[in-house]
């Protein structure tokens, strides 16, 4: 299927969903241009906003009443964060701005909220929450103890801080999160991003376990899955631990690693004030390690790089 063709097809499906909005009859065979362009400005902004951030930018193409419709403060209201007034008071950047422009803005740049400890952002094109839990957010075993871990400045990093593990035995890291900061009925994963250090030993051929999973339920087996910091693991160890499914990680754009840790499906809503707790623990090979800068943890809808 050619681009054009895709692009046709595409329009012809939020033409269905307005269409289905506006209770028309979805078997005209007309792409009820004409029909929306009759309404009100605010009304097609109205309906636009029940859309999407992408099909909201397809229909600004389709005529002018559309394009004008489109740059509303109506139709970007609904797709920006509830919060976005706090927002607004936390960056310069943001005060004077539409809320399209502030739309875009917070997808192309994070922005700090809980003070400091949390960096929010959206995905472009589909509104859906991103959210990073910094290492000072997270419960770090052993994390107050000058000769275990030490908090450094790192200018690469979202936050002020960064932990750098010096010499532990245990490795633990908890973190967790309400389901009411992200957004609901969404598939999410989860992501340690992290750095080495060129003195970094204890982690080679070591399988962590990790689990994610809503804070009092019981978590089933499948939830919990291994991850190895180390990405040049050798034959031997995989073929022993092939049973564990073993994570590896990935170099991520801005130069930090990142390591999946797990899924979870966020139900969400007002009414729903669910925790969602994420564990790294490697307490069986009691060896010393070290030299790993961990940033936090990050969660954001899956399969969204």
């Amino acid at each position: 299927m050619t681009k054009t063709r895709c692009m046709h097809e595409h329009f012809r499906k939020i033409v269905q969903r307005v269409k289905k909005t506006l209770k028309l009859s979805a078997s005209d065979k007309s792409h009820g241009v004409a029909e929306l362009d009759d309404l009100p400005e605010e009304c097609v902004s109205i309906i636009v906003s029940f859309t999407s951030p992408q099909d909201a930018c397809v229909l600004a193409s389709v005529s002018k009443t559309f394009a004008s419709a489109v740059k509303s403060d109506i139709v970007w209201e609904k797709f920006i964060p509830p919060e976005y007034e706090s927002l607004i008071s936390q960056s310069r950047a943001f005060k004077f701005l539409s809320k399209k422009e502030l739309y875009f803005a917070l997808c192309d740049k994070s922005v700090l909220i809980d003070d400091g400890k949390k960096s929010l952002w959206i995905e472009k094109a589909n509104a859906k929450r991103c959210i990073m839990i910094s290492a000072m957010n997270l419960a770090i075993a052993w994390g107050n103890s000058p000769q275990s871990w030490r908090w450094i400045p790192d200018p690469q990093a979202r936050f002020e801080t960064v932990a750098e593990l010096l010499e532990v035995c245990l490795f633990e890291i908890h973190g967790r999160i309400n389901s009411r900061v992200i957004s609901p009925k969404t598939r999410y994963s989860a992501y340690i991003v992290y750095k080495k250090l060129n003195i970094c030993y204890g982690f080679e051929n070591v399988a962590v376990e990790v689990v994610v999973g809503v804070v009092g339920q019981d978590l089933e087996e499948s939830c919990r899955r291994y991850i190895c910091f180390d990405e040049t693991m050798d034959e031997q160890f995989r073929r022993r631990d092939r049973g564990k499914n073993l994570v590896k990680p990935e170099r991520r754009k801005d130069g930090w690693m990142e390591i999946k840790i797990g899924e979870f499906f966020n139900e969400g809503g007002l009414l729903n004030d669910d925790e969602i707790e994420m564990v790294a623990l490697e307490a069986k090979q009691r060896h010393w390690k070290r030299g790993l800068i961990i940033q936090g943890i990050e969660i954001r809808p899956t399969n969204i790089r």
